[in-house]
């Protein structure tokens, strides 16, 4: 049996890792001989997956920001589109990155109509979508939509698409996630050190645009706490010399935490933070789940935002994942104009100083963590695609 499995960015890889795992170990127990080929990245690949192209710093958010990914995008497609022509999967799995997965699931519909399409994840249309065309393309597309939000099924259900509610993957996850006391033992943190966790980028254009804002703040709130040190999980080893560069240009007593050898470095570095500073994305529901009150904040180019503002009229609710669950705002979200040091300081300090206000924003983990499904995520999303072939 043949799988081939689409993804991209850091956050893709993660999920398609821990999806692949569940896939052998359901083959394993129906003895069935199975090869995963894959678009993604290392994790995917120790996970047990043939690479056909690492993908995993390929995107973006943006408009002018996705203007360099183009042409490594249609390369790797034709590279998928080759490989197909030659050696038939049973069964494609697509998750979330949308313009590369709906271009490749029209491919393989119009060529090879008889493979069956899992959307795993779908992308956020149901939060920001900017008409019914992205929606419509991937109900074509898709067999089977495998959901992680209640309300993405909602949405794709109303679509016309074949939706089945799975939760959300980062619930397994979590399963091995260390106690605030086992990690900082693990990284050395001594009790008195205020631990922030330092999360800046997973793509190359938030190292223009994020970091360095994220990296002003925390040198002033260095200057007010002179017994914190900050903690950064390195999301991909390309970005290890810019990050490494800022740290010693703003001063920062930080710490660059290696996470390719052992990705389960990252919840080492979260569960021990007294607080995150943070880009938006799924490590907010990592943060989430681990308990650790978080600030959340995002910039694209400002012709980006002027175009998405003025001429696309587009307006979303929230943008980090723990805000969108439940539609309310859980944490505090800086976007654009608003994210800059003063704001990012004040929010950090009152989330450090009040206690009633981080035992706020826990409660409304507790209330969150209800929506998003129960432990074997991983296994139900496996057995799904399973049923699909036999």
């Amino acid at each position: 049996m043949k799988i081939l499995i689409c993804t991209g960015e850091v956050s893709g890889d993660l999920q398609g890792a821990m999806l692949i795992e569940s896939l052998y170990r359901q083959a394993q127990n129906l003895d069935l001989d199975l090869e995963i080929i894959a678009l993604g990245g290392t994790r995917m690949e120790k996970a047990g997956a043939k690479l056909l192209g690492n993908t995993a710093s390929i995107g973006s958010v943006g408009i002018l920001e996705s203007l360099p990914y183009i042409f490594p995008s249609l390369k790797i497609q034709r590279q998928v589109q080759n490989y197909l022509q030659q050696n038939q999967p049973d069964l494609v799995v697509l998750i979330d990155y949308m313009g590369p997965n709906i271009n490749l699931g029209n491919y393989i519909r119009r060529h090879f109509s008889e493979i069956q399409i899992i959307y795993y994840i779908a992308p956020q249309e149901w939060v920001w979508s900017l008409g019914s065309k992205n929606t419509a393309e991937i109900v074509k597309i898709t067999n089977r939509l495998l959901a992680i939000f209640p309300e993405e099924a909602r949405y794709f259900q109303t679509k016309g698409a074949n939706v089945t509610w799975v939760g959300h993957p980062l619930i397994d996850r979590m399963q091995t996630a260390p106690s605030r006391e086992e990690a900082r033992t693990k990284l050395g943190i001594p009790p008195d050190e205020i631990a922030i966790a330092l999360l800046p980028a997973s793509r190359w254009q938030e190292i223009k645009y994020l970091m360095p804002v994220m990296f002003k703040a925390a040198k002033i709130i260095q200057s007010k706490l002179p017994q914190v040190r900050f903690w950064i999980p390195l999301s991909l080893s390309e970005y290890q010399d810019s990050i490494e560069k800022s740290i010693q240009k703003y001063g920062l007593k930080a710490k660059l935490v290696p996470t390719d050898i052992d990705p389960n470095q990252t919840l080492n570095v979260l569960a021990s933070a007294d607080l995150a500073l943070t880009k938006s994305g799924t490590v907010n529901l990592e943060i989430a789940l681990l308990n650790v009150p978080q600030v959340v904040i995002y910039r694209v180019s400002p012709v980006t935002a002027w175009i998405a503002r003025n001429l696309l009229k587009f307006s979303i609710p929230f943008m980090s994942p723990p805000n969108l669950v439940q539609m309310k705002s859980i944490v505090p979200e800086l976007l654009q104009e608003e994210a800059t040091p003063e704001r990012i300081v004040s929010e950090v300090m009152e989330l450090l100083n009040n206690p009633q206000r981080r035992q706020k924003m826990q409660a409304d983990y507790q209330e969150m963590r209800q929506s998003l499904g129960e432990i074997g995520v991983c296994d139900r999303a496996a057995a799904e695609i399973m049923n699909r072939v036999f």
